[in-house]
């Protein structure tokens, strides 16, 4: 028996290049992260985890790659 073509399943997650909306400085994180993330200068939460996806609280994000 001959096995039929399979596709290759598409990434659901990604890097992404977000900039703080207080302090303006970018960041790159992951849209599936484990950990809460904040902002390295300014401390303001930019990602919290939800198990699944993150929940991004900036209004500037740019997919990598």
């Amino acid at each position: 028996m001959k096995r039929g073509r399979e596709p290759i399943p598409n990434v659901k997650s990604a890097f992404l290049l977000v900039k703080c909306p207080d302090c303006q400085t970018e960041r790159i994180i992951f849209s599936n992260s484990a950990k809460d993330i904040g902002c390295s200068s300014c401390g303001k939460k930019l990602a919290e985890s939800r198990g699944g996806k993150s929940l991004i609280f900036v209004t500037e994000a740019k997919k990598l790659g």
